[in-house]
């Protein structure tokens, strides 16, 4: 049998640990596990020699990207997601995709996959505090910001940094079968399947104001979120109409107020969660929910979990060190 061939294309300034995980679960010989293993290849892209973020370097090795060999491309995390990735790495992946070769993504790897139209159309994730800007940019992805990874197809995406390892060992699941697969998690001492559908335990983002009239009211309602507030108490508090004050919040924050509202109260509810050992009917109410129903369900809708299960995860203990997100 012919090695399933894996090939991983870096950048100038790529994270380390993004590039280091598929080599890790793909370059290390693993006979024991399955015979032949994979055989894998790093073909850094741009430049003679790759700089790894931080203060690594990659020198290219044997005759760079043969397509034709290739039967997995691995792009890791992008240097900045606010720029346009390389349009030699853009060019690479979309002739890859063109070629019906596997695409694998991790992180915000899929940028590079939505610049190249591969995720056009398609259901894609990446790490959470990167979605909104995912799916500001490339409005043809179905982005899914609470998941781990998504497989559509023979593209598979991940969420940021260790979901990359679930999305690999996912890969080796379809390649070799769910024992080797369990097996080589073992030996990884990692969980050996976290679902894709399992949630990034994500916080909902505060949005940064630059509205100084907005700023107050802001300020204002995160101080009474006890309170079942609406828009026309928002309007009240600032003297204004209540379509003016849709208007500032659609503006400054790209959002509704009322979405704003629920955002907060979610927050207020995982510091609670994180740092006491208050009831969570106490913590509904604190944060305006109007009871624990009402906070069961947001919470498992936006952050993924329910209230008990993200207690169980990242409440902070004296004997453990805060797991921080």
């Amino acid at each position: 049998m012919r090695a399933h061939h894996v090939v991983m294309a870096v950048t100038d300034d790529m994270p380390i640990f993004e590039a280091a995980v598929p080599c890790q679960i793909f370059g290390v010989d693993r006979p024991h596990l399955a015979d032949p293993w994979y055989r894998f290849s790093v073909v850094p892209v741009g430049s003679a020699q790759v700089r790894l973020s931080p203060g690594f370097s990659l020198a290219p090795v044997g005759q760079g990207w043969d397509p034709e060999s290739t039967d997995t491309l691995v792009i890791p995390a992008c240097e900045n997601v606010h720029e346009d990735p390389p349009t030699e790495l853009v060019d690479l992946v979309r002739e890859a995709y063109e070629r019906g070769i596997r695409i694998l993504s991790i992180c915000s790897g899929a940028f590079v996959l939505a610049a190249a139209g591969v995720l056009d159309g398609r259901r894609a994730t990446t790490h959470w505090l990167h979605a909104e800007e995912l799916s500001r940019r490339y409005p043809a992805v179905r982005v899914d910001p609470s998941v781990l990874y998504v497989e559509d197809a023979d593209v598979i995406t991940s969420a940021g940094t260790v979901a990359g390892i679930d999305a690999c060992l996912h890969v080796v699941r379809i390649d070799h079968g769910s024992a080797v697969a369990a097996e080589l998690a073992r030996r990884l001492v990692t969980p050996p399947h976290r679902d894709g559908w399992q949630a990034q335990y994500h916080r909902p983002a505060s949005p940064v104001v630059r509205d100084d009239w907005l700023a107050p009211l802001l300020e204002w309602a995160g101080e009474q979120l006890h309170m079942p507030l609406t828009t026309a108490d928002l309007a009240a508090q600032a003297n204004v109409s209540v379509r003016t004050v849709e208007r500032r919040f659609a503006e400054a924050l790209g959002m509704s107020p009322l979405r704003w509202l629920l955002q907060q109260r979610v927050r207020r509810a995982q510091q609670f969660l994180e740092t006491s050992d208050r009831p969570v009917e106490w913590i509904a109410d604190t944060c305006g929910f109007g009871g624990s129903a009402g906070l069961r369900a947001h919470f498992a809708r936006i952050v993924g979990v329910s209230p008990t299960i993200y207690r169980r995860k990242f409440h902070e203990r004296s004997d453990a060190v805060r797991v921080a997100i």
